[in-house]
């Protein structure tokens, strides 16, 4: 009697088991194909630009927040050799350096809470958050990781002195949080669409 009840609850474990794959893969299939209906909706934009701070730009009249990076916020404050300068208006300008006159051309198929285009954008085919990440004026924001390690090593902008990361300083200040700030699970299920739709 023991033995058989013992293969009813194992073979209902197994039941469950192979439920919670197939729901998994299910989902992770339904996620891969809005990621794909969203890409054929997606923008692609040149014009004139103009920077609102370290990330933030609009091309053509949208409004774009550059994918991957964090960069101080134009109000904020670093230290390097023991004195406050205004790193936030460093990013600031690293960005209209970048950007200086070139068409830039902006591709993006998401937006954020606040109706922001989040995009990545090029400029003579340098990709413009990767650029400020490698200069040191943006932390990597779930991309970019090398790039800022390098930056590091090297003491290359903020990373020559002293500062609190942007998202720390946007809630003590209370200035616009980023979406999704401190969500690990969605950086993970990015990099895994991106991945699998053979981005990375």
């Amino acid at each position: 009697m023991r033995g058989r009840r013992n293969r009813r609850s194992r073979g209902r474990r197994s039941i469950r088991i192979v439920d919670v794959v197939l729901t998994l893969l299910f989902l992770g299939g339904v996620a891969l194909l809005v990621d794909r209906l969203q890409r054929f909706g997606g923008q692609t934009l040149t014009g004139v630009v103009i920077v609102h701070d370290g990330d933030t730009l609009t091309v053509a009249g949208e409004r774009i927040r550059l994918e991957g990076i964090d960069a101080p916020e134009f109000q904020q404050r670093c230290t390097l050799g023991g004195k406050e300068y205004a790193c936030g208006r460093e990013a600031l300008r690293a960005l209209r350096r970048l950007v200086g006159g070139a068409e830039v051309v902006c591709e993006g198929f998401q937006r954020d809470r606040y109706d922001r285009l989040l995009a990545r954008c090029k400029v003579n085919e340098t990709d413009i958050g990767e650029a400020l990440v490698a200069a040191g004026w943006a932390l990597a924001y779930g991309d970019y990781d090398a790039v800022e390690a390098e930056a590091r090593r090297a003491q290359r902008g903020i990373w020559g002195g002293g500062f609190e990361a942007p998202r720390d300083w946007r809630e003590e200040h209370h200035g616009e949080p980023r979406p999704g700030d401190g969500d690990l699970l969605r950086r993970l299920w990015g990099r895994l669409v991106r991945w699998f739709s053979g981005e990375e």
